[in-house]
């Protein structure tokens, strides 16, 4: 005999299915969330339905606690990028409405929540009146799609990587000084390097990372570890940059130098540690904190650097 909770599981997939999620988005984990988020406990009926806001340790928490399926620390990226992320796409669910302005990705106030129009179909689920309700929200899906990525695309700063492509990261926080580390940097220091990895400080789901090129260089690339800004490869040097973007949040200092030298180790390539200022007064505030061994490099003067000691102006040491 099916249980209650397994029972209620598979009917939020079923639900899922029939808004037109394909299957990772319609699997357990993602049944589970839209569960959490619509604030349901197992075998309770769909007109009860509700949405709360949550942020993604909440909805894991909410999993945990009423539907006993635990999932590690670790799997909130898979929640995030892989369920969340397209709920909010296709209109079935809102990040941070009570935020209309955004909030940093590392905001502990980041929240989702099944969107009003999406709950008043789910509460039909099940009733003679769903496939009507639910037809009238998948035609006007297609324009609130349209609409919310039109919105994006505007909103968006373009960015010419070195292949001359051009790229698109979200507005805001330290992304327009991650773009000039890639269009000011990159050409004066380090010509013909290729992105292999460019973590969007406001919304992850626009990372570039190059999986490929990290394996030749005999790296697996960790998404759960504490990666840099922004990673570059110049071939003709053998050197891998590893470069932060400092605003608010601190530059590579020792610890921090550690980290990446170990996270980072190769015998195919040399490190090059890179700090990233917006501008002179912003280093300045960080100054003291700066390990020794790495470059020191500000938006408003781009053609300088600084090199913090060592033996050589610019590159690896290892």
């Amino acid at each position: 005999m099916i249980s209650t909770s397994r029972a209620t599981v598979e009917n939020a997939s079923a639900l899922l299915q029939a808004f037109g999620f394909d299957k990772v988005r319609s699997n357990s984990r993602s049944a589970l969330t839209a569960l959490a988020l619509l604030g349901l406990d197992p075998g309770e009926p769909w007109d009860t339905a509700t949405n709360p806001r949550l942020g993604v340790t909440e909805v894991m928490g909410v999993i945990a606690e009423r539907w006993g399926k635990e999932y590690a620390p670790n799997s909130r990226e898979t929640f995030r990028k892989q369920t969340l992320h397209q709920f909010v796409d296709a209109g079935f669910a809102e990040h941070n409405s009570d935020a209309p302005e955004g909030r940093a990705v590392n905001s502990s106030k980041n929240n989702y929540r099944i969107a009003p129009a999406a709950l008043s179909v789910v509460r039909l689920f099940g009733t003679r009146g769903f496939q009507d309700a639910l037809d009238a929200w998948v035609a006007g899906a297609p324009t609130q799609q349209a609409a919310y990525k039109a919105t994006r695309e505007m909103q968006m700063l373009p960015v010419t990587l070195p292949d001359g492509s051009l790229f698109r990261l979200s507005p805001g926080g330290q992304n327009p000084l991650i773009r000039n580390m890639v269009e000011e940097f990159c050409p004066r220091f380090a010509p013909g390097g290729q992105v292999l990895y460019l973590g969007d400080a406001k919304d992850h789901r626009y990372d570039i990372r190059q999986d490929d090129v990290f394996a030749r260089l005999g790296l697996a690339f960790d998404e759960h570890g504490k990666n840099p800004d922004l990673v570059v490869y110049d071939e003709q040097r053998s050197w891998l940059f590893l470069m932060e973007a400092v605003t608010s949040h601190g530059p590579i200092d020792f610890g921090r130098r550690e980290h990446l030298k170990n996270l980072f180790a190769t015998d195919k390539a040399g490190l090059v540690f890179v700090n990233c200022f917006p501008d002179r007064a912003t280093m300045r505030k960080w100054l003291a904190d700066l390990a020794w061994e790495t470059e020191a490099w500000v938006a408003d003067a781009p053609d300088h650097l600084i090199h913090l000691n060592g033996s050589r102006f610019l590159g690896p040491y290892e």
